[in-house]
């Protein structure tokens, strides 16, 4: 173990690679931070400045780049509530509220103290139990990661307590969207009505925009010139990404722990990601909190537990990858095709022949995650001025912004079209009372539910539907997922009956 340390702190600390790996942090914080820009188009950016790179520093670099976007895509879903990566949505529904009344500075302290807690815990697991992990991410098959898939999308019923039945409505119109496009299994398109556009499905960050950033614009037309952020509650600016007091970071100790487990084995499992860790995490807190009234409306532990679990997924992803060659996720599937035109052979001989590609990524993602808290914060502090700009020119920038991010997702004007009517439709929401967060996690997770969901009954053995529902449920791991998100979705039902009961109960 010593000698791993040994040697991956020599690859990091090294003076040109130390350079390049401060480099990176702020070049994945910029990409993260741009709308459009997922981790893993951010990965793939910098895969040019790797050509010359040996394998090990290879790695290094495009993992500070990889945490470093994941971390910069919170900073505009607080501040403006576009959301960098997908990853970063749930951190819209607290964040952009403490933005809105004074204080985005501490909303950005916690997110970033979150993030680089979240990133170094899921560091150290990976170099501690990267064999392990990847043991018991290998006996998850679909069937397990559907159940988890469909435990995020038991958030629904908590969502918005006061207006469960629209935010359900919200819901299942994200999972008919996420059905458009070509059946996962079978190929045929779907819901395309004839045109080719659709049949490779309704894409995720386009939507996401619109509904978030060109909605926002929509809203605030009718609003002051200027974003209430400008001033505090005492009248003073309050827009510096200052650290929040150590009392208020002691008070989040529990969320970010558990967040920074739940992340890391999230991450491990193979397909999974930051996004669904975020959303899982932030569905959990709330679920668990002693006051889940506050979620929604700007609390701390509502941006703690998305940033600390979506930055602990990207060690996560990392193990499967080292260990089994397997990648965890979209942008770890990038860095493995960067090793092997380098001439690397991934696959479990790698940790044993070469284990400095273990400690390397080990280092890299626990310097990095240590910069990146000064990085984020100098970029924080030329983000939250563009906030003093009057929204008569904020606003049209930002609907331009969003316009290039919707358009490099695949450089086709269609993206665009599909960003304008999500905000369109986004801002109907808003108005009708419809809640755009249940139907954007709908659309994010139905892909990965649906495609799980029939993979397990092609493969478990049964005569019947009902012979292969059982024979799925079953499975110990499963079906008690399942247990648990059935008695969530649920709760609306019960927790009014318990609270009756235990009121009769005080009164005699």
């Amino acid at each position: 173990m010593l000698d791993l340390l040994t040697s991956g702190l020599s690859v990091v600390f090294a003076p040109k690679m130390f350079i390049l790996i401060i480099f990176a942090v702020f070049l994945g914080t910029l990409f993260g931070a741009l709308p459009g820009v997922s981790a893993t188009m951010a990965v793939t950016l910098g895969i040019p400045f790797t050509y010359k790179m040996d394998a090990v520093s290879a790695i290094a670099f495009l993992v500070a780049i990889y945490c470093a976007s994941i971390t910069g895509g919170g900073m505009t879903a607080i501040l403006f509530k576009i959301p960098g990566v997908p990853s970063s949505a749930p951190t819209t529904y607290d964040g952009y509220p403490m933005a809105q009344r004074g204080e985005a500075g501490k909303a950005l302290g916690v997110q970033l103290i979150a993030s680089a807690i979240g990133g170094m815990f899921a560091a150290v697991c990976m170099l501690i139990f990267s064999p392990q992990l990847t043991q018991a991410a290998l006996s998850f098959g679909p069937s397990e990661l559907f159940a988890i898939s469909f435990m995020g999308l038991s958030i629904l019923t908590s969502l918005e307590e006061g207006n469960v039945c629209r935010t359900i409505i919200s819901g299942l119109l994200g999972l008919l969207l996420a059905c458009i496009g070509l059946d996962p299994l079978l190929g045929v398109p779907r819901l395309t009505f004839g045109t080719r556009f659709l049949t490779s499905g309704i894409e995720m960050i386009p939507v996401m925009i619109g509904f978030f950033a060109v909605t926002e614009v929509l809203k605030q037309t009718n609003k002051p010139s200027k974003l209430k952020a400008v001033t505090g509650k005492d009248g003073k600016a309050d827009m510096s990404a200052k650290m929040p007091t150590l009392k208020e970071m002691w008070s989040l100790k529990g969320v970010i722990a558990r967040c920074s487990i739940l992340g890391t084995v999230i991450g491990i499992l193979p397909g999974a990601g930051a996004t669904i860790a975020s959303f899982l995490c932030y569905s959990e807190e709330q679920k668990i909190s002693k006051h889940p009234e506050k979620f929604g409306t700007g609390c701390l532990e509502g941006i703690a537990a998305p940033e600390s679990g979506n930055n602990a997924a990207t060690g996560g992803s990392m193990v499967p990858l080292l260990s089994l060659g397997i990648p965890g996720g979209n942008a770890a599937a990038i860095m493995m095709s960067a090793l092997v035109l380098k001439g690397v052979t991934m696959g479990p001989l790698l940790l044993v022949n070469q284990p400095q590609f273990l400690s390397a990524t080990f280092a890299s993602m626990f310097v990095s995650n240590i910069v990146m808290v000064f990085a984020a914060m100098i970029i924080a502090r030329i983000f939250v001025q563009v906030l003093k700009i009057p929204y008569s020119i904020l606003g049209p920038t930002i609907i331009m912004m969003a316009t290039i991010g919707a358009y490099s997702t695949k450089n086709t004007a269609v993206d665009v079209i599909l960003m304008a009517i999500s905000g369109l439709i986004g801002f109907v929401f808003s108005t009708c009372k419809f809640n755009s967060s249940a139907m954007i996690l709908g659309l994010v997770l139905g892909v990965i539910c649906e495609s799980n969901l029939r993979r397990a009954y092609t493969i478990v053995a049964g005569d019947t539907l009902m012979e292969a529902t059982i024979n799925i449920l079953t499975r110990p791991v499963t079906g008690i997922i399942i247990l648990i998100c059935i008695l969530v979705l649920l709760s609306p039902v019960y927790k009014p009956l318990l609270k009756k009961h235990n009121k009769e109960a005080a009164a005699k």
